[in-house]
Parts: structure tokens; C-alpha cells; sequence
């Protein structure tokens, strides 16, 4: 484990992150929790559970390792028993936040390219399972980063601070666990959720060129393919929170083989000055922002329901108004006169998304 990091940048960088981060990430939790906001009840448990396991991230590896060790470098976190915890805790958060987004590009992969398991695996239901799973073998997985350390010096029979057991480099069993934990987290979420878009993203094209040409058929005019129009919606999102993973995550991607390949041991916070501990720290800062930017990104993508929200809500007022001033109901070719008809088709059903 490091040994306390110290500097301007390092003091300046996670204070901002835990001051930005833990209130967005709370806020997009009661929001979510309470609101729909034009998304399905599947997402909506996706959303709040990647936002609980941010808030998680931010709390152990910023605020209790992070900044706790730049402001109270002696402190009873620093025990050896606590520090173990805060380390396989550390890990363990990390890793159900990478293997949610996972699961959530994968819901969206199925949701948009394999309509046969949509029903099935599509459904609150399953984003609960599917959720404890990743937060249970999260925590068993990383449970055993516990015993990687052993106490750096005694003082009064209290073990204080952690370090890292010299069988740790030695031991067949702990470098196959050590390879097989960087593997999990975060090489395979990387690969896998940049698959899954690539594979979403081909199925989209495919399916956008064919309905061109269906359409070209039957022309139309200029009037807009409201399906096209839903699919593009529904996709932002999607691209939006696994495309900043892969953006954030891409350094520490690279960093993990180098290290593993190069045999360079863990480096120490009085090593700052070296090439290493400049890499892995700064894929380390860039994988912690990813914690702090989820929700901006939440934000960013509902504004358009927002907008279409209100516009819904103003026609309804209208409709309202208009039925009231007749002695009967308004037919559907008096309600063209005041607003199109296509235009309500279409804020419907992106108020009920898949």
C-alpha cells in the first residue's frame, strides 16, 4: 500500500472530488428514488445502484484513504486492522461500480440488439438480482486484499499503518490472485463494455440503414422517423456513462500490463519523483473522476426529458382548455389545428422507453 501522498495537486485534487462528488451522487439517489424521469424502472435500479457504489468509491478511496492520509497521517485508521479493511473495502467498491456499468451496457445491449431476451432479462426483477450479485462477488472477490498486509512497526502492541507482506511477491498463489484480481477489475469491464459498443453500435446502423430504405419505398416527405428519433434518445445515456468509463479508465487500463509485464514492484509514496508511481497514481486520479462525473452525466441526459416534459405538460393544458370552450369533446381533426398530431406520438413514447 502506498505510503502517505503528499503535494499541492494531490491536496487540492480529492478534497474537489469528495466536495463535487458525495453531494451529486446523493442527489442523483433521492432524485432517482423518487422520480422516474422518462426512464424505465430496469434503469432507474441500474442508475441509483452505480450511483451508490460511486458514493462508496468516494467515501473509502478518497475520503478515508485519500485525504484522511494527507490531513491525519497518525490517526486510529491507520491501525493495521483498519487500514487492511479500508484497502479490501476500497477494492471491493471499485469493482462493483465497474461491474455495474458492465451490467447496465449489457441490459442496453439487450434492450436495443436481442428483442428474444428483452421480456426476460429486461425487467426490475432481474436489475435486483443481477445488482446483489455484482455487490456480494464484489465483496467476497476483494475480501482477500485483507491479508496482503502486514503492520509496518509495533508501538505499545498497537500494529500501525500497512505493509505489504513480502510472500505478497514471492507466493505463486498471491501473484495468480494479484493477476487475477487486476484482470477482473478493471481490465475485463473495459473490454467488455467497449465490445458491447461497438456491437450496439453496429446493430443501430444496420437497423437505421434498413428502415431508410423501407422508408425511401413509401416516401413521406420531410416527416421525421419517430422510431429512429426513440432509438437515438434511448441511446445517449448509454453512451454517455460507458464511454466516460472508457475514457477514464483507458490509463489505468494500460498502466496494469506494463506493471505486471515490466515486474515493477508496488511503489511507495516517498517514490513520487519515479515514472511508475507517476502512471499508476495518475490512473488512479483518472479512475476515481469517473466516480465524481457519473452524475453530471445523469443530469446532462435528462435535460432534454425535462424539456419535452414541460412541452407535454403544455399540450395537455391546451387540450384541456379547448375541451372545456366546446359543448363537446374536441375530434382529433380540431386538435391538429393547434398542435401536431405526430408530435404527441412522439413525446409519448419517449415517455415509456423500453
Amino acid at each position: 500500500m502506498h505510503e502517505i501522498i503528499t503535494g499541492l495537486v494531490f491536496e487540492i485534487y480529492y478534497p474537489f472530488i469528495a466536495a463535487i462528488g458525495v453531494p451529486a451522487n446523493v442527489a442523483v439517489i433521492v432524485i432517482l428514488s423518487r422520480n422516474r424521469c422518462c426512464l424505465s424502472g430496469c434503469v432507474i435500479y441500474y442508475l441509483v445502484s452505480m450511483a451508490v457504489a460511486d458514493l462508496l468509491v468516494i467515501i473509502t478511496a478518497v475520503i478515508l484513504n485519500r485525504i484522511a492520509g494527507m490531513y491525519f497521517p497518525i490517526s486510529f485508521l491507520s491501525i493495521t486492522p483498519l487500514c487492511s479493511f479500508r484497502s479490501a473495502f476500497n477494492y471491493a467498491a471499485l469493482a462493483s461500480s465497474a461491474w455495474l456499468t458492465v451490467s447496465f451496457t449489457l441490459d442496453r445491449f439487450i434492450v436495443i440488439s436481442c428483442q428474444k431476451l428483452n421480456v426476460k432479462y429486461c425487467s426490475e426483477k432481474m436489475a435486483g438480482r443481477v445488482i446483489i450479485i455484482v455487490f456480494v462477488l464484489s465483496c467476497v472477490k476483494n475480501t482477500f486484499t485483507y491479508f496482503y498486509y502486514e503492520p509496518m512497526y509495533l508501538e505499545n502492541n498497537v500494529p500501525w499503518f500497512c505493509a505489504l507482506k513480502p510472500i505478497f511477491y514471492t507466493s505463486p498463489a498471491w501473484t495468480a490472485y494479484d493477476w487475477i484480481r487486476s484482470i477482473l477489475t478493471p481490465c475485463l469491464p473495459f473490454i467488455l463494455i467497449l465490445l458491447l459498443n461497438v456491437l450496439t453500435v453496429r446493430h443501430i446502423l444496420v437497423a437505421n440503414q434498413a428502415r431508410r430504405r423501407l422508408r425511401n419505398l413509401n416516401t413521406r416527405g420531410n416527416q421525421k422517423d419517430l422510431e429512429i428519433e426513440k432509438r437515438r434518445k434511448s441511446i445517449v445515456l448509454l453512451f454517455a456513462i460507458s464511454g466516460s468509463f472508457i475514457l477514464l479508465n483507458l490509463l489505468c487500463f494500460l498502466t496494469i500490463p506494463y506493471v505486471r509485464v515490466a515486474g515493477v514492484t508496488y511503489p511507495s509514496g516517498s517514490d513520487q519523483s519515479t515514472f511508475i508511481f507517476i502512471l499508476q497514481e495518475s490512473g488512479y486520479m483518472l479512475q476515481l473522476l469517473s466516480s465524481c462525473i457519473n452524475p453530471f452525466i445523469y443530469a446532462g441526459t435528462q435535460l432534454k426529458c425535462n424539456n419535452v416534459n414541460s412541452n407535454l405538460k403544455t399540450s395537455f393544458t391546451i387540450v384541456k382548455y379547448y375541451s372545456c370552450a366546446f359543448s363537446k369533446p374536441p375530434t382529433l381533426q380540431l386538435l391538429g389545428a393547434y398542435f401536431n398530431h405526430m408530435e404527441i406520438l412522439e413525446l409519448y413514447e419517449f415517455n415509456n422507453p423500453s
